[in-house]
């Protein structure tokens, strides 16, 4: 995968999760940010997204390190 690993949509996805509660998608295969953990991990992003809706309790982003 070459360029930005977020704007293809194929491949593995995963929904990290901070002590805040707030979500974001985030790819395998690359680390992730410190005070962040995997919530899950799946084929689909539509998945991911579905869990970032379905638990999410605050606004989803993009994790910083």
């Amino acid at each position: 995968m070459s360029g930005n690993p977020f704007d293809d949509g194929e491949g593995d996805w995963l929904v990290v999760s901070d002590a805040d509660g707030r979500h974001a998608l985030w790819r395998p295969q690359l680390p992730v940010p410190k005070g962040w953990r995997i919530v899950y991990s799946g084929p689909h992003r539509d998945g991911a997204l579905d869990f970032v809706e379905q638990n999410a309790g605050a606004t989803a982003g993009t994790p910083t390190a």
